[in-house]
Formats: structure tokens, C-alpha cells, sequence
């Protein structure tokens, strides 16, 4: 099994984390704070293992991101040069402002023409970037068990290889995956997480996911 590093130590990475284990991946999870790396084995348990984000990056084969979006790209250079040329990041982010929503509606800190995914693709141009994972809340992101069947996971990234590998990881996971096309697809994945938010700060409906019907 490849081994993956998730970079970011909150409720998403976490969950990400359980689900990796469970599927029998060796999985790292990085933290800068040695207290953090402690409180992680504890909250995730299983054979988790801990590093640095630098160390994390370099030993994974899979690399994961799962940080707040104001420090993706802080925790893209915090990899290290080089850590992630030629390997899959799958990318977890939405460009969320450290602003309050409006009536329920996130704030975005990019524009409708231009993702936050394409800035992280840019900074690590020899990275193969998928976006996966950024609509959907963590407690539904592995093994979601919905009424209307397995839910829609929306990728996309600029490597067919990198997306059929994200893919295998989201049939194990319980999604259905639909191709996006190329990076520049992200400007309209990203927006969708402003959309699964607005019944929960509305009406703390957080109990649901997107689905692709087709004829």
C-alpha cells in the first residue's frame, strides 16, 4: 500500500486520517507542535504515525492537504522543495476568507476566474494536484451513509494518472467520483463548498452531500 502524509492536523485531517488506517494505508499526519503530534496518536489511534510537515512530505507517497485555505500555500512551501514533485496531492482547501458569513454564505478570498487550487498548482508545478474532498463536511468524507446512495465526489487536476489514483481512494471510501477536467475546473469545485455550508449556518442542517443524477 503507498503510504500517505496528511498535512493538517484539524477535524478534516483527522477524519481523513481514520479513513486511510482503516483501509490499511500506512498514514503520517504532520504538526510543527510536538504536543499537537502527541494529542493527534491519541485522537486518532491505530498505528498513526507523526511527523514534521517537511519529513511528512518527503516520506509520503500520497500527500493529502488539508489545511485552512489562508495557509495552503504557507503549507505548500513548508513541504520542502522538491517533497512533492511527482506526487499526488490530493487537495482538501477552499480559499476561505477569515471573514463571517454573509446569511450563510461563506467568503471566498479568490474570484470566480481563478481557483485557489491554481495557485497551489503553481507554486509546486511538479506536484500532480487533484482536487477531492472540498465539498463535503468530514463526517461524511469516508463511508457516507445517505438515503439517496453513494454521493458525488467532483475532482479534477491536469494529471489522468494522479485523478484515477484519487479515484481508487474514493470508490474505497464509499463515493462516486466525476471527472472535472483540468485544474481550471477547481474555479467551479471550490465554489460548492459555500453551497453544502448555507443549510448549516441557516438551519445546522449538516447531514448531507452532492449527488450527479444523469440520464
Amino acid at each position: 500500500m503507498q503510504k500517505i502524509s496528511i498535512i493538517g492536523s484539524g477535524m478534516v485531517g483527522q477524519a481523513l486520517a481514520k479513513g486511510f488506517l482503516k483501509y490499511g494505508y500506512p498514514t503520517i499526519i504532520a504538526s510543527r507542535s510536538e504536543a499537537k503530534r502527541n494529542e493527534l496518536k491519541t485522537a486518532i489511534g491505530g498505528d498513526i504515525q507523526t511527523a514534521h510537515v517537511e519529513e511528512a512530505a518527503k516520506e509520503g507517497d500520497i500527500i493529502v492537504l488539508a489545511v485552512k485555505g489562508t495557509a495552503a500555500e504557507a503549507a505548500v512551501d513548508a513541504c520542502g522543495a522538491g517533497n512533492l514533485d511527482g506526487k499526488v496531492v490530493m487537495d482538501a482547501t477552499n480559499p476561505i476568507a477569515d471573514e463571517a458569513p454573509e446569511n450563510g454564505v461563506l467568503r471566498y478570498f479568490t474570484d470566480i476566474n481563478h481557483s485557489l487550487m491554481e495557485k497551489l498548482q503553481a507554486k509546486a508545478p511538479a506536484a500532480k494536484f487533484v482536487k477531492a474532498f472540498s465539498c463535503v463536511g468530514n463526517a461524511y468524507m469516508v463511508d457516507p451513509d445517505l438515503p439517496g446512495g453513494k454521493p458525488t465526489m467532483f475532482i479534477c487536476g491536469n494529471d489522468d494518472d494522479a485523478k484515477t489514483a484519487v479515484k481508487n481512494i474514493l470508490d474505497q471510501f464509499g463515493w462516486e467520483s466525476e471527472d472535472m477536467g483540468a485544474v481550471e475546473a477547481a474555479r467551479a469545485i471550490e465554489p460548492l463548498a459555500m453551497l453544502w455550508c448555507i443549510p448549516g449556518f441557516r438551519e445546522n442542517r449538516w447531514t448531507h452531500a452532492f449527488k450527479l443524477l444523469k440520464a
